[in-house]
């Protein structure tokens, strides 16, 4: 009877499977929401009254925002205390309080780009004056990348307490590609969809209605993890060890960790702040129509959708997990030394794009897995839970930092942006992501970690 329940859960194909498919969709949601407002930018940087859609933001203004993803989450270290959270007291837990926080705060979000506010506001520390409209709306994406990096630490959670031992870089794989449609769909159809609608607050309200959803398939994916641990706990003859605050020691000394953590940083600096002012790259510096320019940046997480399961499957079946980091590094690298030469194809930005994909495809594929060969499962939220942390820190600052210098390189007649310095900054963080691979291959060697070996248990 016991091993008739069994395997009917984890060891059971559909149903571990299924559980990847609702925990995935959650999270496709959430990135669709996170990235809304990246095509956005050409509509939230017009004049108000400009067809009347825009919202009469800066370069300055939109940077700002865009690292306002990760500011609780760095500043106030809410996402470390989310991993301790997530490992003291279990997914379901701490899956749904993410859930509530991605969607109170697109709440917020949607509220603050849908009505005018008066005034500005200057920040301390000399950090700058921005619009009360842009605080409140940095408000509610902060709360919103709460809730988003917990989630993302208990779906990867979820993954390895369903598929250790059997396709675990496979279903990290397919969960990243399931994201990716959120991505790309948010870079395809945010401006196309928001200037059919009214504006920016149609599409942030369509990225809130599908956190809502998400939310209900997370509450779903309780009901069967619930049955899973009743399952499992009939066939443990001794209790799994628990979280303790002492193991922490353990984490911090360990250095294949903090190669990770710091390769996870550099790489997704790369990726993700750049995607944010992509669809204006395209606009400015390769003419591509405004109408069309979000499609050419969309081809990356479309890339991804096929090209991370696929990666995922080699490192299951054939191991070489830390190559293929070191493989994307490069190739990162690469790409943004190609942006920032003075070629202004729009072809060639197509072919570079589609190589990012590549390199977005093969580092998380080999990463993520890698992690629970790293560090024991007791300890795998709060792990988790630092890398999300490290990668925030670049996600929040490096915005900043391309907005202020897209601003200082804008030109004399207001629009024109030279793009040359901003990429050259992307291609530094690809070349530090490739001495942090090269180290990590040395670590395993040493280690053991089995980094290099296949995922699958035969």
């Amino acid at each position: 009877m016991t091993q008739a329940i069994q395997q009917k859960l984890s060891d059971s194909k559909s149903a571990r499977w299924t559980t990847l498919v609702i925990v995935s969709v959650t999270m496709m949601f959430g990135y669709f929401f996170t990235d809304v407002m990246s095509p956005l930018e050409p509509l939230l940087t017009a004049a108000k009254g400009d067809g009347g859609l825009g919202l009469g933001w800066s370069s300055d203004d939109y940077g700002f925002f865009s690292g306002a993803y990760g500011y609780f989450n760095v500043f106030l270290l809410l996402l470390f205390f989310g991993g301790i959270i997530l490992d003291k007291f279990g997914i379901r837990f701490t899956g749904i309080m993410s859930t509530v926080l991605m969607f109170g705060g697109a709440l917020i979000k949607w509220y603050a780009v849908g009505h005018d506010f008066e005034g500005a506001v200057t920040l301390p520390f000399g950090i700058g004056t921005y619009h009360t409209q842009v605080l409140i709306a940095c408000l509610g994406f902060a709360i919103y990348g709460v809730g988003c990096e917990i989630a993302g630490i208990t779906v990867s959670k979820v993954i390895v307490k369903w598929f250790t031992g059997h396709e675990l870089a496979l279903a990290m794989g397919l969960q990243v590609a399931l994201a990716r449609i959120g991505t790309a769909g948010a870079l395809a159809y945010s401006l196309p969809f928001a200037k059919a609608h009214g504006g920016v607050s149609a599409s942030v309200g369509l990225g809130a209605a599908m956190l809502c959803a998400g939310m209900i398939a997370f509450i779903v994916y309780c009901v069967m993890d619930r049955k899973e641990d009743a399952a499992a706990a009939t066939l443990e003859s001794e209790p799994e060890e628990g979280f303790k605050f002492s193991d922490l020691g353990t984490l911090f000394c360990n250095r294949g960790f903090w190669y990770v953590a710091v390769l996870c940083l550099m790489f997704y600096a790369g990726v993700f702040p750049f995607l944010k002012f992509a669809t204006k790259l395209m606009v400015m510096k390769y003419s591509v129509p405004e109408n069309v320019a979000g499609l050419i940046p969309a081809m990356l997480p479309f890339g991804t959708i096929f090209l991370t399961p696929f990666f995922g499957g080699i490192y299951d079946k054939y191991g070489k997990g830390a190559t293929l980091m070191l493989i994307g590094s490069v190739l990162l690298t690469l790409v943004h030394i190609t942006f920032a030469l003075p070629l202004n194809s729009w072809i060639l930005a197509i072919v570079v794009m589609v190589v990012l994909g590549i390199a977005f495809g093969l580092v998380p594929s080999a990463m993520w897995p890698s992690v629970p060969k790293i560090i024991p499962m007791q300890l795998l939220g709060t792990a988790y839970a630092l890398i999300f942390y490290i990668q925030n820190i670049g996600l929040a600052l490096v915005p900043v930092w391309i907005g202020k210098v897209n601003q200082a390189n804008t030109l004399a007649d207001g629009k024109t942006i030279d793009y040359t310095q901003s990429m050259t900054i992307f291609a530094c963080f690809g070349a530090v992501a490739i001495i942090i691979s090269l180290l990590l291959i040395m670590e395993d060697k040493r280690k053991g970690y089995g980094l290099q070996k296949p995922n699958i248990k035969k």
